[in-house]
C-alpha cells in the first residue's frame, strides 16, 4: 500500500472461510490514512515504544497494529531526518550552545554508551534552532571538532559566542574551525564542580562567598572576590580554587558584556532546558536498538520543539544592537 511516508508491505492473515476482515487497511485498499500514520508517528515522538503503540492503538481504537508495522512507518522518517541533518545553514549564528546527552544503545548484542552531540543556536533574528544532532561515542573534544567542522562544511562562516560546559579541550575544538569565536564556560557547571566535595556544614557559606565571584560588576571585581574566596577557603578546598583559576579565561568572558547578553551566555541553561525535554520523552527507554532508532526519535523531538520556536528571544532587539557594538561588521554584514 502507499502511505505519506512511502510504500509499505503488509502481511495480511487469511482464513479458510475467507471471513477475516482487516480493520486498518480494508480489502483492496491501496492507501493508508495519513491520520493513522500521523497518530503512530506522534505517539512514537512522545517516547512510546513500538509495543506500547501497538497496545495503545488496540485498547483505545480497537485497531490491530503490529510492532513491525510501527517500525516500518516510523522508519520512513529517517530519510527526512538525514536530509535535515545535512541541510545548508546560515553563515552567521550569534550564539550557540554545545552539549552532549548520553544514551544506552545496542551494539553487536551489547549495550554501550553513546552520546548525542547537540548544537543549539540562536539566529541573527533571535530565534532558536537546532543545527544538528550527531551520534558518537563518549563525549570528547575530538568528536566536537568534527561536529564544528561539519557546521563549516554546511555553510557556517562565523560564530560570535559559544557557551559550553567544562569538557577538557573544548576551546581548542572550537578555535580549530572558528578562531574568532568567544568562548564562555558554563558558570553553573563550575559551581557544581566546586561544591562536589564541600561538607554540608560549610556548603551554605561556601556558596554565598562563591556567588560574589560570578555576580560581580566586572572582571576586576570578580577577581577580587576570587582572591577573598581563596583566602577564606583555599586551604580547606584548594581543588575548588584551582579550578576557578585554571578556567578563569573562559569563565570570565561574560563580564565584558551588558546584563542582557550576560544572562543568556553565562550558563548553558538554554540547551539544558531542551535536553530536559529529550530526557522527559526518552526516560522510559532503557536502551535503543540502533543509532538510527535513537536519531529518529531525537529528530522528531527537535521537529516538535521547532514548531513552537516562532518568536525571538526576550530582549533580542536590545541584544542584537549590543552585539553590533562589540562585533561590528561581523554582525552588520548579516542584518
Amino acid at each position: 500500500v502507499k502511505s505519506q511516508f512511502g510504500k509499505i508491505e503488509l502481511d495480511i492473515p487469511r482464513d479458510a472461510d475467507g471471513e477475516h476482515e482487516p480493520i486498518i487497511v480494508k480489502k483492496h485498499q491501496r492507501t493508508i490514512s495519513s491520520d493513522l500514520e500521523g497518530m503512530i508517528v506522534s505517539l512514537f515522538s512522545q517516547g512510546l515504544s513500538n509495543r506500547d503503540i501497538e497496545s495503545h492503538m488496540n485498547k483505545i481504537y480497537g485497531l490491530e497494529v503490529s510492532a513491525e508495522m510501527v517500525t516500518r512507518i516510523t522508519d520512513k522518517i529517517l530519510p527526512i531526518a538525514k536530509e535535515w541533518q545535512i541541510r545548508p545553514l546560515n553563515e552567521l549564528y550569534p550564539i550557540i550552545y554545545l552539549d552532549g546527552i548520553v544514551f544506552n544503545v545496542n551494539k553487536d548484542g551489547q549495550i554501550v554508551k553513546k552520546t548525542a552531540y547537540v548544537v543549539f543556536a540562536v539566529t541573527i533574528e533571535g530565534k532558536k534552532d537546532i543545527l544538528g544532532i550527531w551520534i558518537g561515542e563518549a563525549e570528547s573534544s575530538k568528536f566536537w571538532m568534527g561536529v564544528l567542522a561539519d557546521l563549516r562544511n554546511r555553510g557556517v562562516k562565523d560564530l560570535l559566542i559559544c557557551s559550553v560546559d567544562g569538557l577538557k579541550g573544548f576551546e581548542e575544538a572550537i578555535k580549530a574551525s572558528f578562531p574568532k569565536a568567544e568562548i564562555q564556560k558554563c558558570v553553573v557547571h563550575q559551581i557544581r564542580n566546586s561544591t562536589k566535595f564541600v561538607s554540608y556544614k560549610d556548603r551554605k557559606v561556601f556558596c554565598a562567598d562563591m556567588r560574589e565571584i560570578y555576580t560581580a560588576a566586572n572582571e576586576e571585581a570578580g577577581l577580587a572576590a576570587l582572591d577573598r574566596f581563596e583566602n577564606k577557603w583555599g586551604i580547606k578546598y584548594s581543588y575548588a580554587i584551582k579550578s576557578w583559576r585554571d578556567n578563569w579565561q573562559y569563565l570570565s568572558t561574560f563580564f565584558k558584556y551588558p546584563p542582557e547578553i550576560r544572562r543568556i551566555i553565562y550558563t548553558t541553561n538554554a540547551i539544558e532546558n531542551f535536553n530536559r525535554q529529550i530526557r522527559k520523552i526518552t526516560k522510559t527507554k532503557s536502551s535503543f536498538p540502533t543509532d538510527d532508532s535513537l536519531f529518529k526519535i531525537l529528530y522528531l523531538i527537535v521537529f516538535d520543539a521547532s514548531e513552537k520556536w516562532t518568536m525571538p528571544m526576550r530582549e533580542w532587539g536590545i541584544i542584537v544592537n549590543q552585539l553590533r557594538v562589540y562585533f561590528g561588521e561581523r554582525v552588520d554584514t548579516y542584518l
